[in-house]
């Protein structure tokens, strides 16, 4: 009996103390795990952090640069070349911020590699052919003016968006060759003879540029103002002391431009490209009151003969009785020469670019820029196109006298 009671007292204990250790295994096991979960969820907020620091850190941006005043299509040449900009990590189709050092800024304004915004919109731009990357208004206010911008201040670029334009930049992107190939000559060198409304046959080209050879073009149209007998040139590009600069380059082969110009028969207008300024149209009355004074043919022309060129071929067209259509087409045939782009060829790309300038540029000089007429319904532009030579300072004899010189 006092074995049994002593085998009975010594079980329960046994089993309660085999109860107690599974307990405490339960909750050692349950303190692991919660040790675990604590520093992997610590490791993953410290992760996050790191990688958000780094990401911020990287983000590509520049700082403190010099600028330099662009006065020809009004804007803001920042001094970092195009490629070192892209090796830095900003790509076409970018948000941008760009703030000057005396307050100014631009804030998420796009980064593209054409002038592919609305007019008076703002943007970064890397154009083929600049010296450094740009910001500018399109054909709108000249930015150093509006930013209150001089040569002791500087600019800095910033990340804002990867990629949040890059549906705009990849539809609108576009590039021309500066080698010939396999094209004409009138093609390459943009070269035609404007025969539209009542303009005399022979009397009015448009080219790119017969000094300007940075495009490799120059001596291209130089032979062919030479065989289409050019008399008088407006150059809308160049000052005086650019077209001496382009002469005296070895590279330098125009030379019937050059007897022209010996002869003083090329008007250098250095015209910006912001076709609303008071600057531009003071330049495009002297350019046209000179045609007026002398005898044709005549050239008009910029670098390409594409947008400035395109703007004053606009007036001379309009103020000759050109149908919408008319100058519709011969403003668009710069585009199918350099670009390959036709109505037939791009439909969308051509009617995008009509809308964005040679319809908005119709709609200021007939006072409709709220955009509201169909253009294409308008039978008589050569009324609105005096009146609004006139009110930007032409006067009413030099405007008759070209209107006698250009007609049939």
């Amino acid at each position: 009996m006092a074995s049994r009671k002593k085998s009975n007292t010594k079980t329960p204990n046994k089993r309660k103390v085999t109860r107690i250790r599974v307990g405490q295994k339960h909750q050692a096991g349950w303190g692991i795990k919660r040790k675990i979960f604590l520093l992997c969820a610590v490791f993953i907020v410290v992760a996050l952090c790191v990688a958000f620091a780094i990401k911020t850190q990287c983000k590509p941006k520049i700082e403190d640069y010099s600028i330099i005043h662009e006065p020809k299509f009004g804007g803001v040449y920042i001094k970092m070349e195009i490629d070192d900009f892209n090796n830095l990590g900003f790509k076409y189709g970018d948000s941008v911020d760009v703030k000057f050092s005396n307050g100014y800024e631009l804030t998420d304004i796009p980064y593209y590699n054409g002038y592919y915004v609305d007019i008076d919109e703002p943007l970064l731009i890397a154009y083929p052919g600049y010296d450094y990357i740009k910001a500018a208004v399109n054909y709108g206010a000249d930015l150093w003016i509006t930013a209150g911008l001089t040569e002791n201040d500087a600019a800095s670029i910033y990340l804002n968006a990867s990629g949040k334009y890059l549906d705009i930049q990849n539809a609108r992107d576009i590039h021309y060759s500066d080698i010939q190939g396999d094209t004409s000559d009138v093609v390459f060198a943009n070269f035609r003879n404007v025969k539209v409304g009542n303009l005399k046959d022979g009397i009015l080209f448009r080219s790119a540029s017969p000094v300007d050879n940075s495009h490799n073009r120059a001596p291209v149209v130089d032979r062919l103002i030479s065989a289409a007998g050019v008399n008088y040139i407006v150059n809308l590009s160049d000052s005086a002391d650019d077209l001496v600069e382009h002469i005296n380059k070895e590279d330098f082969n125009s030379p019937y431009f050059l007897s022209l110009y010996n002869n003083g028969l090329v008007i250098p207008l250095e015209m910006d490209a912001q076709f609303k300024s008071q600057g531009f149209k003071e330049k495009l009355v002297q350019g046209l009151t000179a045609m007026a004074e002398h005898d044709g043919p005549y050239l008009i022309h910029c670098v390409e003969g594409k947008d400035r060129t395109g703007y004053v071929l606009m007036i001379l067209e309009s103020l000759l009785g050109a149908s919408y259509d008319e100058m519709v087409s011969d403003y668009m045939i710069t585009y199918d020469n350099y670009y390959k782009i036709s109505q037939a060829s791009d439909p969308e790309r051509y009617a995008t670019i009509k809308e964005k300038n040679i319809d908005l540029m119709l709609h200021y000089v007939i006072g409709d820029e709220a955009g509201e007429r169909d253009l294409s319904a308008i039978n008589n532009y050569s009324d609105y196109t005096k009146n609004y030579l006139l009110s930007i300072g032409m006067g009413e004899d030099a405007i008759t006298q070209l209107i006698q010189n250009l007609s049939n």
